[in-house]
């Protein structure tokens, strides 16, 4: 029996998952933006330099959008700044990419205006929804006028130096209208890249995507634009799913990832600092507190203990995490900030305390 046992064992099949993976992380911008208190310049910029010292080689800055609409992003230019000056990080920042959100053209030539000015992102960031009434509660436009709105800023921002992320929004679900066509999504991917955009963000905006459709809408990309450098996974966590998501996508090839510190983030908040503002209207969901993105504190130890390479040092990335949480005042969603790595050396020895069993399989049936 015991020989069965151990010939099953052997003929287990391993999961087919890449060994190295590029991390992103996007706290500044999408954790933030849905907290209801201004968070801090100089938290910020510290934020921003522990994750350059922790390895991350992607990273979102701010929102050049209108800051009437969205406080929390009021000090776009002073953070830029800030972080180009930085005597701790400054040197490395040429082999860091710096990402702001431009939904809309006026935003992308604040961008250009300030990549010329010396202090201005290295990417930004425009997003299309498959969903139409999304699409215009999120820009404002339908999608004919937003694609023609695309092109144009893609070219100026290449004008610039500037490379340009399209984001497809509403991949599994849409908050507003529901179910949605996943192959709209795919339709979507190859027109941002015809028309010149240099990588693609597919994101599930409100953690509607169950892993099989995760694998499934991934291995249709994958077959449509098999370059996996082209993309990015970005995944929202309303219902617990977020890391099988995220093992789905690794499954289908997926090699770039992003998330928030805690699990933070959503829909750009409505009130911040006591003070009604507009937002992108009413919150989507059922509990505006219980919502963000998949936790990249968890992500990473996960990763790791799955044996894959993701460039960056992970006990850093856990120190982070705590501090983030004093920043935002609250306990957040990281369960490895709060347990901790897992002991990665077996010891083996007397059974006695501090030492380890070795104890074989057959000895426990």
């Amino acid at each position: 029996m015991c020989d069965d046992i151990h010939h099953n064992a052997m003929s287990v099949k391993q999961l087919n998952y890449p060994r190295k993976v590029v991390l992103g992380d996007i706290t500044v911008r999408d954790g933030f933006q849905h907290e209801e208190k201004f968070i801090p310049t100089k938290a910020k910029l510290w934020v921003l330099e522990e994750l350059v010292l922790a390895g991350f080689k992607h990273l979102e800055v701010t929102n050049f959008g209108n800051p009437r609409g969205m406080p929390q992003f009021a000090d776009a230019d002073e953070l830029f700044k800030l972080l180009y000056a930085s005597k701790r990080v400054g040197g490395l920042l040429r082999e860091v990419v710096l990402t702001a959100i431009t939904i809309r053209e006026t935003a992308v030539d604040r961008a250009v205006r300030a990549r010329r000015e010396g202090y201005g992102p290295d990417r930004v960031l425009m997003m299309v929804s498959t969903s139409a009434s999304h699409m215009v509660r999120n820009s404002g436009l339908g999608h004919k006028e937003y694609w023609a709105e695309v092109a144009r800023c893609i070219g100026k921002c290449h004008d610039a130096g500037i490379k340009v992320n399209g984001c497809v929004s509403t991949i599994w679900g849409c908050p507003i209208e529901g179910p949605t066509d996943m192959r709209l999504a795919v339709d979507a991917t190859r027109r941002f890249l015809e028309l010149g955009a240099d990588d693609i963000e597919h994101a599930d905006h409100d953690g509607s995507a169950p892993p099989d459709k995760v694998y499934e809408y991934f291995s249709m990309i994958m077959d449509a634009v098999p370059d996996p450098m082209k993309h990015v996974a970005h995944f929202h966590v309303t219902r617990g799913w977020g890391l099988a998501n995220v093992l789905a996508a690794l499954q289908a090839g997926v090699v770039r990832f992003e998330g928030t510190m805690g699990g933070i983030g959503g829909q750009p908040a409505n009130f911040v600092d006591g003070v009604p503002v507009t937002g992108t209207g009413d919150y989507y969901y059922r509990d505006p507190d219980n919502v963000g993105l998949v936790s990249t504190e968890d992500m990473v130890v996960m990763m790791d203990e799955m044996g894959i390479d993701t460039g960056v040092d992970v006990d850093r990335v856990l120190g982070v995490g705590a501090v983030v949480e004093k920043i935002v005042g609250r306990r957040l969603r990281s369960e490895c900030v709060r347990g901790g790595r897992i002991k990665r050396v077996v010891q083996r020895g007397s059974g006695r305390p501090g030492g380890g069993h070795d104890i074989s399989l057959c000895s426990l049936i």
